[in-house]
């Protein structure tokens, strides 16, 4: 029974610590360079923002009343416009 848990247990703490690692990446750099430069420069644009985010929130120590997450979260919201409006030009392209 105890090794159950404690297998459980690290299952649970593992299955936390990737979901924590893929949430702090932030906004994916996708879009393709070459076929859409100023959209691949928006996006990364908006990575650095993301990023300059992660470090006011380190360095004011996460208080800045839920707003530097709700930032992020439009930045990442962005990026991912962005790339659905590369993938829209790549399909509609004549």
């Amino acid at each position: 029974m105890v090794r159950k848990n404690l297998f459980l247990s690290s299952v649970f703490c593992a299955a936390l610590f990737c979901g924590g690692v893929i949430l702090a990446q932030g906004p994916a750099a996708n879009i393709d360079p070459n076929k859409h430069p100023d959209l691949a420069e928006a996006q990364h644009h908006i990575l650095q923002a993301y990023q300059k985010i992660d470090a006011a929130q380190t360095a004011n120590k996460e208080e800045l009343g839920g707003h530097a997450d709700k930032a992020k979260q439009l930045l990442d919201e962005a990026s991912r416009e962005l790339k659905s409006a590369a993938e829209y030009a790549d399909q509609h392209h004549h």
